[in-house]
């Protein structure tokens, strides 16, 4: 039988609250989106940066009132 070689975690300790990171990312998207010239790579990047901007607010998106709970 082949055996497998064990892969270890990363523990490495993140230096900005997941929000912040995501923060970044959306603000990095968005200045490269101003940056490019062509449409179909602007369009990509900005729509990286919604998608980055909602996932940093999952505590309002969990919280919208018109959210059911399951049944």
């Amino acid at each position: 039988m082949e055996q497998r070689a064990r892969r270890t975690r990363n523990r490495r300790k993140q230096g900005l609250p997941s929000k912040a990171r995501l923060a970044e990312a959306a603000r990095a998207s968005r200045e490269a989106a101003q940056g490019t010239r062509s449409l179909d790579k602007r369009e990509v990047l900005l729509r990286a940066a919604r998608q980055y901007e909602t996932a940093a607010h999952p505590d309002e998106w969990l919280s919208y009132p018109g959210l059911q709970p399951p049944t």
